[in-house]
């Protein structure tokens, strides 16, 4: 990852990090073209249908301004098990056994290609967050199609052809 996709990906974690604070839990990007465009949705984390079509709806802003690099956050829970990642909406409900929550993100720049990575987050008994470091992935990462910016980053790499 470059310096500039890093600052604009510790932007958007920055704001992700203030609305979880706040209890609120949007999917945020960041565009990065003609200038900088941050786009937020609370629908995201409702359906599959609700995510793509925002997804859709950046990648359509991405071409508009010129973007040459993006980052998309989600917060999700995660419970990972010897041979994937399992991953669910965040909710007021208690985690389960061998769940945790975690910021996932995607970046891509046009230069230097995709990462992928999560921010681990742990609560206080009175239910504020504590946010560990940003992780990137550095293992052979296949997202599914169901992953956090797959839909953005297809519509990204197809309007570059």
């Amino acid at each position: 990852m470059d310096n500039h996709t890093g600052a604009l990906l510790l932007d958007v974690l920055e704001r992700l990090k203030k609305s979880i604070v706040s209890r609120d839990c949007p999917a945020m990007v960041a565009l990065e073209g003609e200038h900088v465009l941050i786009l937020s949705d609370y629908d995201y984390l409702r359906d599959e249908q609700a995510a793509a079509s925002f997804e859709g709806r950046a990648a359509a802003k991405a071409v508009e301004i010129g973007a040459t690099r993006w980052v998309l956050a989600v917060p999700q829970v995660w419970r990972i098990t010897p041979d994937k990642v399992l991953s669910r909406a965040v909710s007021n409900h208690p985690l389960r056994e061998g769940e945790a929550e975690a910021i996932t993100w995607m970046s891509c720049d046009s230069g230097h290609g995709v990462d992928y990575g999560r921010v681990p987050y742990v609560r206080r008994p009175n239910g504020e967050p504590v946010f560990d470091e940003p992780e990137v992935f550095t293992v052979g990462v296949r997202p599914a199609e169901s992953m956090p910016g797959y839909v953005l980053l297809q519509a990204f790499l197809g309007s570059r052809d």
